[in-house]
């Protein structure tokens, strides 16, 4: 997705901030509490307690997971701000954010705004690392977030009118009664985005989520066009989206991969209140949106569109659209279609 502006080196800064996380842990350790993760971040098993319980996990949850967290996050933000342009947010609550990857994202997405981040979380090592991180960021909102200790759940609360919330990576760690709380919460800000991950069972808390903050008198900014009931039919497809990651050596130590760059997959919405925007206008609904990856083949492009009125269509953009068709060979899955101006 691109955003309004070149985005600033916010990913390059985080990746030199987790330079050195892992010396002095021994690599079984470290293995051992990726492969955990990897289970809870896949949604398989829901809990009640915090997933990240001491300074070994926490120091491979940032290596494993944070440099595709933040590029996930940045991605959505992304198309946040290409439907909301004007506005930009002064408080942000970061709802079980863990080491602060979404942080680090909306300070990537508004480098040059003054903001009040913070981060809520149940696991202490986790906020203590994720400070220790953002103390040495360059940004100012990020040297000067706050991080907290909260139960992620029933008992959260989050001051209403802040203009936004992010949840990242969380919903699929809660029981159902808890996710239901967490999203009660979003809902009492101006602006929520939430991000699972790219699978089907991420998909399906996305919805809930999308859901729910329609009930709540909520407009869906993004990835969809539209505010009405997702087209997709429940156990045959999913929407999801991409991100490229760029590896450090660190994270292919710790992923156990070889190449310079991995895909993260993850699915979100980006959702703002109708009559309480700061900075703007809720823009009305989106022509369309790239669903999947385009095909470009000899002389036309096979689009895979979300669409309004017609719900999931093909669109075949051949030479003979001219503008169009250039514009085709260059639109990315998880962008708008047709581009503005064209």
């Amino acid at each position: 997705m691109h955003a309004p502006e070149n985005p600033p080196p916010t990913g390059e800064n985080l990746r030199a901030a987790l330079a050195g996380l892992l010396d002095g842990l021994p690599p079984k350790q470290a293995a051992q509490a990726v492969e955990r993760l990897i289970a809870n971040y896949r949604g398989r098993t829901p809990t009640d307690a915090p997933v990240l319980r001491d300074r070994s996990d926490v120091a491979a949850y940032a290596a494993y997971r944070m440099p595709a967290t933040f590029e996930a996050v940045r991605s959505a933000l992304a198309a946040f701000r290409v439907r909301l342009p004007g506005w930009t947010p002064a408080t942000h609550v970061d709802i079980g954010g863990g080491t602060g990857a979404a942080t680090w994202a909306v300070a990537a997405a508004w480098p040059s705004a003054e903001r009040l981040t913070t981060v809520l979380d149940w696991a202490e090592p986790a906020l203590a690392l994720g400070g220790e991180l953002a103390r040495s960021a360059a940004s100012p909102a990020l040297r000067a977030a706050r991080w907290q200790r909260q139960a992620i759940g029933a008992g959260l609360s989050i001051p209403e009118g802040t203009d936004l919330v992010t949840v990242s990576y969380v919903l699929g760690e809660l029981t159902a009664a808890d996710r239901a709380a967490v999203v009660a919460q979003a809902a009492r800000a101006r602006g929520a985005l939430i991000v699972e991950p790219g699978t089907p069972e991420g998909y399906l808390r996305i919805i809930e989520a999308r859901e729910r903050l329609i009930e709540a008198g909520f407009t869906v900014v993004a990835p969809c066009p539209h505010s009405a009931a997702c087209p997709i039919v429940p156990g045959t497809d999913w929407c999801h989206f991409s991100a490229r990651v760029s590896r450090s050596s660190l994270h292919r130590q710790v992923k156990g991969g070889s190449l310079a760059y991995e895909d993260e997959k993850f699915s979100y919405v980006a959702a703002v209140r109708a009559d309480d925007v700061p900075g703007g206008d809720v823009p009305g609904d989106a022509p369309a949106r790239v669903v999947r990856r385009p095909q470009i083949r000899k002389g036309q492009v096979l689009l895979e569109l979300c669409t309004e009125g017609e719900g999931l269509r093909r669109e075949t953009v051949t030479k003979r659209h001219g503008g169009l068709y250039r514009a085709a060979r260059d639109v990315d899955w998880g962008e708008e279609w047709p581009p503005v101006g064209v």
